[in-house]
């Protein structure tokens, strides 16, 4: 307790001691741009685990459980007035979507040797802090941040913060779906190890009339925090519009992390179907009146009177009348021969019997 109050002690006088002796600011940068922030807010040189003299875009730190780190943040005032900053630390995380977000409470790792600064006109203000590692921290990636707010305006400097101890880096590819219609391609990265990854994505399609093809490969504008998941979509952008097809995402990162997924999709247009089943029922329909119509003008005698031979007509032709004429002609002759033959033989006999 009694070294924990020591060092708050010397950090807040090395704030003081900072603010009482400012830098001056050169004139050709006291003035910021049309537009600018005012002030800014950024690693101090030579500090961290990785000092250098050149400006650090962010802070790397890096030890084991149970240690405290140290490191220096400059604030920069080049405008005429003075400022008065708020700091806290807070802890990155990702969004559903795969976005970077800061936690809106502070988190106990990092502790700013002051919580308000302020900077004269046209200064620069050193603020040293520290990152207590606790005992129980997993090996790892910690990315967090020091979050610097003044005049309605908040910003935060990175703090890349590595526990000491084994890294694993792994990855895992979940939930894969395919929206046919805008031709979007869903699915979920999940960090499954604990490093902070930079996703770089390849999709390749197979379809069974399309063929195969690759789609996209390309490296994601995400950093994949350990134990993070988020929603990513890619555009599918020729998708078959008659085909059952595949698509198949590799995705890998640094450090060996691979994963993979699949999903597949029937595409049907199923306005071009409805459309062809209306003109075959259209089609179908107008058959089958033209057999109705044909059948009805034909009649049940038609096919006979036509000489095919299948049966009698209702009305006889002129052979069978022609025919049963003479049979009839021929019968009656027959008979009148047949009485003039009796008539003339009678006499004869009874002149003969006389």
């Amino acid at each position: 307790m009694l070294t924990r109050t020591i060092r708050s002690a010397v950090l807040t006088a090395a704030v003081l001691l900072c603010s009482a002796a400012p830098a001056l600011v050169p004139a050709s940068a006291a003035e910021p741009a049309a537009g600018g922030p005012g002030w800014t807010a950024a690693p101090a040189s030579g500090g961290g685990s990785r000092p250098s003299a050149d400006g650090r875009p962010y802070f790397y730190l890096e030890g084991a459980p149970g240690t405290v780190l140290e490191d220096t943040l400059a604030l920069t005032n080049p405008g005429k007035k003075s400022v008065t900053v708020r700091l806290r630390g807070a802890e990155a995380e990702n969004t559903a979507s795969g976005g970077s977000a800061l936690r809106t409470t502070d988190t106990t790792w990092i502790t700013p040797a002051a919580r308000t600064v302020k900077v004269p006109a046209r200064t620069s203000a050193r603020v040293p802090f520290s990152v207590t590692v606790p005992a129980t921290a997993e090996p790892g990636d910690h990315p967090a941040a020091i979050v610097a707010a003044s005049g309605g305006r908040e910003t935060g400097v990175r703090v890349q913060l590595r526990v000491s101890g084994p890294t694993l880096s792994a990855l895992t590819v979940e939930d894969v779906r395919v929206d046919k219609d805008p031709g979007l391609i869903h699915y979920t990265l999940v960090n499954r190890g604990n490093t902070a990854l930079t996703p770089h994505l390849d999709v390749r399609t197979d379809g069974l009339i399309s063929g195969d093809h690759h789609i996209a490969g390309r490296t994601l504008p995400v950093e994949l925090l350990p134990g993070r998941r988020v929603r990513l979509t890619v555009k599918w952008p020729h998708p078959p519009v008659l085909d059952s097809a595949a698509v198949h995402l590799a995705v890998t990162a640094g450090g060996g992390a691979r994963g993979t997924g699949s999903a597949s999709a029937v595409f049907v247009p199923w306005w071009r179907v409805a459309g062809l089943a209306g003109l075959v029922l259209a089609g179908t329909g107008g058959w089958f009146a033209v057999r109705r119509r044909r059948a009805r003008g034909t009649g049940p005698g038609t096919g006979a009177g036509t000489g095919t031979g299948a049966g009698p007509g209702p009305y006889p032709s002129d052979n069978s009348r022609n025919s049963s004429g003479d049979s009839t002609e021929n019968s009656g002759s027959t008979r009148s021969t047949d009485s003039t033959d009796s008539t003339d033989s009678e006499p004869a006999t009874a002149g003969a019997e006389t």
